[in-house]
């Protein structure tokens, strides 16, 4: 068991028989939705590889997504698409998709663990953690579902738009990234006020 499950297992109790780790991908990206994971674990279950989704190679995150999924007591995904996230900001966008990530779950939890320091409402216990995704074993494993739902969901967006290379840099803003939105102009999929710094005023007129 490592520090992570250790991590965890300091907040079971009588009153914590069920406890939730939360986390969400995409807030940084220039397109594509934000998703948001939540996750229960028996409080045995244990796999030395789960650890934060950034420090982890796509393949691998792939094969522990399967692991986390089959093993877990449950888990829940909340996604909020590109066009509410302009509606309602992307720190409000994130917060309502850990919130329905929650909904999701079959087992009601004592105590939510949820990245970051920021908490939606919630009529159960929360506890905000910074940089909980390296320090949580439930918050790494929802970072690492909500990272490979992502993935997927730009993997597919790349085939209806190529030219941004979404396949690869799933919609953060890496240099191939931000030359295609220069020469082509954005596409639909992405977060038009995100765009500020790469577009000047009179483009962003005639693309929106």
């Amino acid at each position: 068991m490592n520090s992570l499950k250790k991590f965890d297992n300091n907040f079971f109790s009588n009153k914590v028989k069920f406890l939730a780790g939360v986390d969400e991908a995409g807030r940084g990206p220039l397109a594509g939705p934000v998703v948001a994971a939540a996750v229960i674990f028996d409080k045995k279950t244990f796999h030395k590889e789960i650890n934060d989704s950034k420090q982890i190679p796509e393949k691998k995150r792939e094969e522990l997504f399967d692991w986390i999924t089959k093993n877990c007591l449950c888990y829940g995904v909340g996604i909020i698409d590109h066009l509410e996230i302009e509606e309602i900001n992307i720190l409000q966008a994130s917060l309502k998709a850990m919130r329905i990530a929650v909904e999701q779950l079959t087992i009601k939890p004592n105590l939510i663990l949820i990245d970051g320091n920021k908490s939606f409402l919630s009529e159960m216990k929360t506890k905000t953690i910074v940089k909980g995704d390296s320090k949580s074993f439930s918050i790494a494993a929802a970072s690492i579902i909500a990272k490979v739902t992502r993935d997927k969901i730009m993997r597919e967006a790349h085939e209806k738009f190529p030219i941004y290379s979404w396949n690869h840099n799933k919609g953060y803003a890496t240099l191939e990234h931000r030359i295609a939105v220069k020469k082509f102009g954005a596409s639909p999929f992405h977060r038009k006020s995100f765009l500020s710094r790469i577009l000047n005023n009179d483009i962003q007129k005639k693309l929106f």
